[in-house]
């Protein structure tokens, strides 16, 4: 046991030089771009938009993977990712709609916080604090919503025009869904084919504590853009 602090050390060390924060769930230029010059509707165009905006941020990978790392039940999953789904597709089609027109350094810091709370959740954190954890349908409901207004600040960026722009959205959010269960079944193959990542209790504590430190590293970096931004 003379390694664990080592292996944590070695392990989080990587993890946070690895992960660039303002690289999160951002859409590239050359996508905006490519799709600033599109007219009516683009269906192909705005899949692929979706499930490689879904696949390349790891802010939304981060939490789908602190949601389903200790749950056995493939149900229990498909209820908890679709109300993920519910959550993000209502208020990513709403938002651009009715451009809301939030902040978009205030939707991904409470994006991180998600990430955080998982990671939190994981590790034993509200059982420890308060005997219970809290409802994990709602919170995930709730942090879906988020999830969702973090999308649309990122797809107002693209400049969707109006003609097209129900079906455009429509075929983004299709794209964020397969981008999504692509990922979940890679994530789950993983779990199944290597239990030991949550059979074991200090390699499991160690993915969670990861987990958790990246969704703080992007939370403080988003305050602080808003901040510098503010001043």
């Amino acid at each position: 046991m003379k390694t664990t602090p080592l292996f944590l050390f070695g392990f989080l060390f990587f993890f946070w030089f690895w992960i660039n924060p303002s690289a999160a769930h951002e859409v590239s230029s050359e996508d905006i771009e490519a799709l600033r010059g599109l007219q009516g509707i683009q269906l192909t165009h705005y899949v692929w938009l979706g499930g490689k905006h879904m696949l390349t941020g790891y802010d939304h990978l981060l939490f789908l993977l602190g949601v389903i790392f200790y749950i056995r039940r493939l149900r229990d999953v498909v209820v908890l990712v679709s109300l993920f789904a519910l959550g993000h597709s209502l208020t990513l089609i709403l938002g651009v709609v009715f451009n809301l027109g939030v902040n978009p350094f205030l939707v991904d810091a409470i994006i991180g916080l998600s990430v955080v709370y998982k990671g939190f959740d994981n590790l034993g954190g509200f059982r420890m604090l308060f005997s219970e954890r809290p409802n994990e349908k709602l919170v995930v409901l709730v942090f879906g919503l988020f999830h969702g207004l973090g999308l649309a600040t990122k797809l107002e960026a693209v400049a969707v025009r109006d003609d097209g722009l129900v079906a455009n959205l429509l075929a983004f959010n299709v794209g964020v869904e397969l981008g999504q269960v692509t990922a979940l079944v890679v994530a789950l193959g993983l779990l199944k084919l290597l239990p030991v990542l949550r059979d074991k209790a200090l390699i499991g504590h160690a993915v969670n504590v990861c987990i958790l430190t990246a969704g703080f590293a992007f939370m403080t970096y988003q305050i602080q853009q808003y901040l510098a931004l503010s001043v």
